[in-house]
């Protein structure tokens, strides 16, 4: 049941760092944050180019939603146990 818990947790907080990333990638490339090189380098460092962040927001929010799922599956199936 911990696991359950932690996995949920950790799923939220994915979500949420995730959306982070989506907002900050669209933002810089829309140049939302200023000039795109000064933006990319102050709120994505080590990021080529927004495509980058964008991305890498994309596949954390996979992880989360993937995570939650299975958090789910097991507090449901735990549930039926107890």
């Amino acid at each position: 049941m911990i696991f359950t818990n932690l996995a949920k947790i950790v799923a939220w907080l994915a979500l949420i760092a995730g959306a982070g990333q989506l907002l900050i990638g669209f933002g810089v490339a829309t140049e939302v944050f200023g000039p795109y090189e000064q933006a990319l380098a102050r709120y994505a460092p080590g990021a080529e180019n927004s495509g980058d962040v964008i991305d890498r927001g994309f596949f954390i929010l996979i992880f989360a939603i993937a995570l939650g799922a299975l958090a789910e599956i097991s507090r449901s199936v735990g549930g039926s146990r107890e």
